[in-house]
């Protein structure tokens, strides 16, 4: 895509601004083969957000068993159905810059081939991207993380 690289968070010395909080507990407290963890994760998340302008806050990532991504598709979406990624926003619609409670991701491992993949378009969508108005924008600017992303273990 580009040789620059993924937009880097805006005022970013290389330390995080973005709190991540992993909730591993349905999955028996370990991460899945593929989940990027540590300094690969925050650097996901940093960089989703940087892309809609946010540079700190706070993002929970739970990772989930098929059963509980299909009842939270099913209650929130009205899709009768387990899926790959949900994304949860909390302070409002919209792109916005500031520290904020950004909201939750969560991620289904049985039904997600690339769990990088998951995160960064799960964050994408907590900082204001949908696929109504910005799908080509959106899913360019993922395809450009991913394109710099570690790949999978």
């Amino acid at each position: 895509m580009s040789d620059q690289g993924p937009p880097e968070p805006a005022g970013s010395g290389g330390s995080s601004a973005i709190e991540i909080e992993l909730e591993l507990d349905e999955v028996g407290g370990r991460a899945p083969a593929g989940l990027p963890t540590g300094e690969d994760l925050r650097r996901l998340v940093e960089t989703a957000a940087a892309a809609a302008g946010v540079v700190d806050g706070h993002v929970a990532i739970s990772i989930v068993g098929e059963q509980t991504i299909h009842q939270l598709n099913r209650e929130h979406r009205d899709k009768d159905k387990p899926t790959d990624v949900l994304s949860f926003p909390i302070d409002g619609a919209g792109p916005a810059v500031g520290a904020r409670e950004l909201g939750d991701v969560v991620i289904c491992p049985e039904h997600t081939i690339d769990l990088r993949e998951a995160v960064v378009h799960g964050v994408l969508h907590l900082v204001g991207f949908d696929h109504e108005t910005d799908s080509g924008e959106m899913l360019a600017v993922q395809a450009q993380i991913l394109e710099w992303a570690p790949a999978p273990g």
